[in-house]
């Protein structure tokens, strides 16, 4: 019978590393999935697995939603490709605009890091501004722009944080921390050719790190004042907070928005969507090219209208996982040398006395320790995120057996 280490000796012959992308590099070797459904994975070696990372997010009703599945199986009597625009573009398209107050038009794309590239795009053809804002530890994919180093202050300019990311780009990009609005009002106060902040306004990818109150409030307040266009990056958060995202859920509406993963029903997508007078700046329409193959593409666009109806015909999911994520937290001893953070279905083990607050303080986290409890928790039947610096996530397949679970592993 193959086994994962054999497999992955193999793939080490064929893919840089291994892997395809580099957070799947376990170490000593990463477990090769054969199957998936509802809570569970299963290896190939036929070890059943809860599953608390679920794609990164993507799958907020669980591996092979019969729903969804049902979805996709009928698009596939139909084709899966054409290269033209089709009905269920314009039905995603209405479902979306109608949940989010700050987006009158959107773009499809494949990718959440296609979106925040296009986005960024468009918001210096938009103001004609060339420089940008993101806040330090914050992932918008892996592109140019925003693979910048983080500790570069306000008061400097980026650096490269990859090979091949040119010095000269990078210097476009400033990073201010999270939680710190003062440090932003600073920076745009000083530069007067800043296009656009762009935020996830709930830290996701080193997280969950959760805006203080008010924070959002004045992130707006400030970016309106200084003509800055004001990106929220919901690819993680969108549909996952609930109906509308972070924006709703903290009332705040930005210029333009970026989402992906939920909104896909677990199939490639990315979309990027904001006011009229912006939006009609993309091509063909305006001058900001964008185009892309798989733009729009019927599968992930059947498969997103079938998740889209699941979240609004199902609202009592998304209080459910408030139930369960707190079930969690009561099950960690007072003893413990670390904090738990959770927001809805978004929660994580901090290995650091207090929740941060932003990414230096993450930094601090005793990753060592979270070894650890993640190996602990491998061997006790749970996966999680392998890195101290990734949200876990719940989803509506996770029953009360599973939550026995989980509380177990976090109790020891």
């Amino acid at each position: 019978m193959v086994n994962s280490k054999e497999l992955f000796a193999e793939a080490q012959t064929l893919l840089p590393g291994g892997v395809s992308s580099p957070v799947r590099a376990i170490k000593p070797y990463p477990f090769y999935v054969k199957s998936a459904k509802g809570a569970f994975i299963t290896t190939v070696e036929g070890t059943q697995l809860i599953d608390c990372c679920l794609g990164y997010g993507p799958l907020i009703l669980g591996h092979a939603h019969p729903v969804i599945k049902a979805a996709i199986t009928s698009q596939l009597e139909n084709g899966w490709l054409f290269g033209t625009p089709t009905e269920l573009e314009i039905d995603l398209a209405k479902r979306v605009t109608a949940d989010h107050p700050s987006i009158d038009m959107l773009r499809f794309v494949s990718t959440g890091a296609e979106a925040t590239m296009a986005a960024i795009r468009l918001a210096r053809g938009f103001t004609g501004k060339s420089d940008i804002v993101k806040v330090e530890g914050g992932f918008h994919g892996a592109h140019d722009a925003v693979l910048i180093a983080a500790g570069s202050g306000a008061t400097t300019h980026g650096t490269p944080d990859s090979a091949g990311v040119l010095p000269d780009f990078a210097a476009h990009t400033r990073q201010v921390a999270f939680n710190d609005p003062e440090g932003l009002e600073e920076l745009l106060s000083k530069n007067d050719n800043i296009a656009a902040f762009i935020i996830e306004p709930v830290m996701g990818n080193i997280g969950p790190i959760l805006p203080d109150d008010g924070y959002l409030a004045a992130v707006r307040e400030i970016t309106a004042a200084h003509d800055v266009l004001l990106i929220f990056d919901e690819v993680i958060t969108g549909y996952r907070l609930g109906i509308g995202g972070a924006q709703v859920k903290y009332g705040i509406k930005p210029d333009l928005t970026t989402l992906g993963k939920i909104t896909g029903g677990g199939l490639p997508i990315g979309l990027f969507g904001g006011r009229r007078e912006i939006m009609e700046m993309i091509s063909p329409a305006g001058p900001v090219y964008n185009a892309g193959t798989f733009n729009g593409n019927p599968l992930t666009m059947a498969a997103g209208i079938a998740m889209n109806k699941y979240l609004h015909q199902h609202p009592e999911i998304y209080p459910k996982f408030d139930e369960r994520t707190r079930i969690i937290e009561e099950s960690i001893p007072s003893s413990s040398p670390g904090t738990f953070v959770r927001l809805g279905s978004m929660f994580k083990y901090f290995c650091r006395p207090e929740a941060p607050r932003n990414y230096t303080e993450a930094k601090e986290c005793d990753t060592v320790l979270y070894r650890k409890l993640w190996e602990k928790a491998l061997s006790g039947g749970l996966f999680m995120p392998p890195s101290q610096f990734e949200t876990n996530f719940l989803s509506s397949a996770h029953g009360d057996g599973e939550m026995v679970k989980l509380s177990e592993v976090y109790a020891q």
